[in-house]
C-alpha cells in the first residue's frame, strides 16, 4: 500500500506542477476566493489566528508524546503498548528531511515567490511569480513552498505507526487535518494553492519513502502471513509491506 500511495502521490505532484506551470494564473483566481468585499483575507481574525497556533502546534506534540513514550519504554515501562527506537528515529527523520530541510531551509528562502497578500493583484506591492520562477521581490520566508502545510501532512508519519485496527482512519484524520491547516493558510493571504499541494505532495513522498526504506521489504516471516511482517519497532503490530 506504501509503494501503491508513493506511485500515485509523485503522479499528483507532477500532474500539480504542470497544471500551474500551463496556468499559473489559476493561483490568483484560488487566492481571490479567500478576499472579502474589503478586499481583506477572511483567515485574519482572531478565531483564524488560534486555529492557526493550535494546527502549528500538534505536528510537534505528536513527535514530543512518541519521544515520551519511548523514554517510558527503554526506562522499563510496560503497562502501555510504547513506539521503539525505530519508530521515534522515522518520525526524527522525516520531520527534520521534509518540513525542516527541504521546505523551511532549501525552499522558502530561496524560491523569493511573494505571499499572495503582498502581490499587487490581491493588494500587495510586489509582482506575482508562478511557483517556477524563482526571481520574485520576497526575500526570505517566502510563500513557496508552505512551511505549515508540511508539518500538518507530516502527521501522515505517526498515523502510520499506529495500530491496524485505526490505521486507515489515523491516514485520513491525518490528510483532513493537512488538508485544514493549508486552506486556513491560504485565507490568511499567506500561500497559494500550488504552494500548499506541492507542499503536501512533496511531504507524503517523504513520510511514505522513508517509511518503506524504514519498515519495509525484509523476509517475510511465513508464520507472519502473506505479505505481512512483525516489527517490533511498530510496537508488536503487524505492519504491511
Amino acid at each position: 500500500m506504501q509503494r501503491l500511495g508513493f506511485i500515485i502521490a509523485l503522479g499528483l505532484l507532477l500532474l500539480t506542477g504542470a497544471t500551474f506551470w500551463l496556468r499559473p494564473d489559476l493561483d490568483l483566481t484560488a487566492a481571490r476566493l479567500f478576499v472579502n468585499a474589503s478586499g481583506a483575507f477572511i483567515g485574519a481574525t482572531p478565531a483564524g489566528e488560534f486555529l492557526r497556533k493550535a494546527g502549528y502546534i500538534v505536528p510537534f506534540g505528536l513527535f514530543a508524546g512518541t519521544v515520551i513514550g519511548w523514554i517510558a519504554r527503554t526506562a522499563g515501562f510496560h503497562r502501555f503498548r510504547l513506539p521503539g527506537g525505530r519508530a521515534v528515529f522515522f518520525l526524527a527523520l522525516t520531520l527534520a528531511i521534509g518540513p525542516g530541510l527541504l521546505v523551511n531551509t532549501v525552499l522558502k528562502d530561496n524560491s523569493h515567490r511573494p505571499r499572495p497578500v503582498q502581490t499587487e493583484e490581491l493588494g500587495g506591492k510586489l509582482a506575482f511569480r508562478p511557483w517556477y520562477r524563482f526571481d520574485g521581490g520576497c526575500m526570505r520566508n517566502c510563500s513557496f513552498v508552505s512551511g505549515e502545510a508540511s508539518s500538518a501532512f507530516w502527521t501522515l508519519a505517526p498515523a502510520l505507526l499506529t495500530p491496524p485496527s485505526i490505521r486507515v482512519p489515523a491516514v485520513a484524520a491525518a490528510l483532513v487535518f493537512g488538508t485544514a491547516v493549508a486552506g486556513l493558510r491560504m485565507a490568511f493571504g499567506g500561500h497559494y494553492l500550488s504552494d500548499s499541494l506541492i507542499s503536501a505532495l512533496l511531504t507524503i513522498l517523504i513520510v511514505l519513502g522513508c517509511y518503506r526504506l524504514l519498515f519495509g521489504g525484509r523476509p517475510v516471516p511465513k508464520e507472519a502471513g502473506e505479505g505481512l511482517v512483525r516489527d517490533p519497532d511498530l510496537r508488536g503490530d503487524i505492519a504491511p509491506l
